[in-house]
């Protein structure tokens, strides 16, 4: 080494700052923080299906105590407009009533047993005086219908 070049050791930078981050990673942190949102968002919409869902089957529960009279073919016919209000156009569900309500009950998801089943009684059974049908088999269908709609 020759004495009379004045070198220095070699000195590495100083380390990069922590903060103001990359621009790569405020974009890596925006992407994240949506997806967080939309996970989240998505959950509690599933959340309170389910919270709906879960009640109106604990109502479907308590009006198979009702015995098979024309009481309980109006309450769960009941029942089951205002869940498909809730999931179904307003203009398309509102104004059914008879033959036609039970049609778009078998269309959602009743396979034919409103119209040709158990579900008849909701056409005629709320307006009898004295209606006789299968009240287990109407709350069971009901029930079907409702898990399959909410």
């Amino acid at each position: 080494m020759n004495p009379q070049l004045d070198l220095r050791d070699i000195h590495a930078p100083a380390d990069p700052a922590f903060w103001p981050p990359a621009p790569g990673w405020w974009l890596v942190s925006g992407l994240i923080l949506i997806l967080l949102v939309l996970v989240a968002v998505k959950g509690l919409k599933a959340w309170r299906r389910q919270r709906r869902r879960r009640r109106v089957l604990k109502q479907l529960q308590a009006l198979s105590t009702l015995g098979s009279g024309p009481e309980l073919a109006a309450r769960v016919s009941e029942l089951l407009k205002r869940v498909a209000l809730g999931g179904f156009a307003r203009r398309e569900v509102a104004c059914l009533s008879g033959r036609a309500w039970l049609t778009f009950l078998d269309r959602t998801g009743g396979n034919d047993r409103f119209t040709q089943g158990p579900g008849r009684a909701l056409a005629d059974g709320p307006y009898l005086a004295t209606a006789e049908f299968d009240a287990g088999g109407l709350v069971a269908l009901a029930k079907d219908w409702v898990r399959r709609n909410t």
